[in-house]
């Protein structure tokens, strides 16, 4: 396995990162513990979680699980979304991410977090405020590194900017959406990344298991796929298993078998082997989909699968009303 440096820094992670946002949800704790103890067994050491997922019991899980094997972990988790009713119990406020951090400390049963990472924008919040209480918990010793996720471009310059400015901590990774059904962010956010040294750690590479072949060519959605299990994040989830999507992806599983993979397989190795890609994320809901998609460690792909899935989909192209924009701006992020 050819281990990847997380952009700038000297920290080697692995090709893939384990997502335990499954954790807690769909996936009981038993499980949880088995699929990373598994995950690291195979080579992982990269491990990426989030204060919401499953309201703290991901972070829980993923604590529990690397109990006793935490120094061989690089261990991210973030922060940004709602932990409480109070009306600062979210965002990127100072106040906020201090509150939060401790409190991710105490799940996890750690006393430092590797990556720390901002999970979305806050555009009413100068981001001189968020960059400075960032600052502070590395200072602390409480965090290694930060970053961000699911950040425009011209949002990740702005913060590079400001840090360079003023002194304070730089990030070194961007989490971004990444599939082949959706390669917009090879437009601008993968140049200024390569540029600056940034990691490029994607989600949803498998693009909620359209990917994967998960979903059936007509009738009802899968009662345990992504989009029918988180009904309340219809944005992200079952707006994006569309018509256009499913028939671009039964054209991929067509071709992943016609190469002797699996759909989850071949989708997972276009994206680790992409320019600029540091580590995709992978978030298996079972120990079954894991192993599955394991053998892509020591995978690389083949100059014509990676031909042939640019004929399916073109280099900065995405499938048209499949789906990617935030709900704070009115254009797709890139």
């Amino acid at each position: 396995m050819d281990h990847r440096l997380l952009g700038r820094t000297g920290v080697r992670v692995s090709p893939l990162c384990l997502g335990a946002m499954n954790f807690g949800g769909g996936t009981a704790e038993a499980e949880a513990v088995r699929i990373v103890h598994a995950a690291l067994d195979a080579g992982i050491n990269f491990v990426d979680t989030a204060d919401v997922y499953n309201a703290g019991d991901s972070e829980r899980l993923v604590g529990k699980a690397l109990a006793g094997r935490r120094d061989k972990v690089i261990l991210g988790t973030k922060v940004h979304g709602r932990t409480g009713l109070g009306p600062n119990d979210q965002g990127n406020s100072r106040l906020h991410i201090l509150r939060a951090c401790d409190a991710s400390l105490r799940r996890l049963g750690t006393d430092y977090i590797d990556l720390y990472q901002i999970h979305r924008p806050s555009p009413d919040i100068p981001v001189d405020e968020t960059l400075g209480a960032l600052t502070d918990l590395v200072r602390a010793g409480k965090v290694r590194y930060v970053g961000c996720s699911t950040h425009p471009a011209w949002m990740v310059m702005e913060a590079l900017a400001v840090s360079e400015r003023l002194g304070l901590a730089r990030y070194v990774s961007e989490q971004p959406p990444y599939n082949l059904l959706d390669r917009r962010i090879e437009n601008e956010l993968i140049p200024l990344a390569q540029r600056y040294g940034l990691a490029i750690l994607p989600w949803a590479p498998l693009a909620q298991g359209v990917l994967a072949g998960r979903y059936p060519a007509e009738g009802p959605l899968p009662a345990d796929s992504r989009a029918m299990r988180q009904p309340g994040q219809a944005n992200i989830y079952a707006d994006r298993v569309t018509p256009s999507g499913l028939a671009v992806g039964r054209a991929f599983a067509d071709l992943a078998r016609s190469h002797g993979r699996t759909p989850g397989q071949l989708a997972l190795l276009w994206c680790k082997d992409q320019p600029g890609v540091t580590a995709p994320i992978v978030g298996p809901r079972t120990e079954e989909q894991l192993f599955e998609l394991l053998p892509v460690l020591d995978l690389s792909l083949a100059a014509a699968e990676r031909l042939a899935c640019d004929a399916l989909v073109p280099p900065g192209g995405v499938v048209t009303n499949f789906h990617n924009t935030a709900p704070w701006m009115k254009t797709p992020i890139a």
